[in-house]
């Protein structure tokens, strides 16, 4: 599997529900560590993945064409809703 580093600049949604939740609680739990240890190392570990969860979009996954985003989900609010319906 070779990587992409095309596609990688590419900011498609790639990150699952579930992995975000997963990368916030590791990423939360590296940052809280960071703090009482003095690790530089865990403080970095856990901005990336806080990051990437809020985000949802992984440069790595994108490089290696990989996404976690179930088809069944519910995508993402953009804030404004163009299709409106009328009942």
């Amino acid at each position: 599997m070779a990587f992409d580093y095309k596609k990688m600049l590419k900011r498609e949604l790639n990150v699952g529900l579930k992995d975000r939740q997963y990368r916030m609680i590791g990423g939360a739990v590296a940052l809280l560590l960071s703090v009482f240890l003095g690790n530089i190392f865990l403080l970095l570990i856990g901005i990336v993945l806080v990051a990437t969860a809020l985000m949802r979009w992984c440069p790595v996954y994108s490089g290696l064409s990989k996404s976690t985003v179930d088809p069944n989900e519910p995508a993402p609010d953009s804030g404004s809703h163009s299709g409106t319906e009328s009942h």
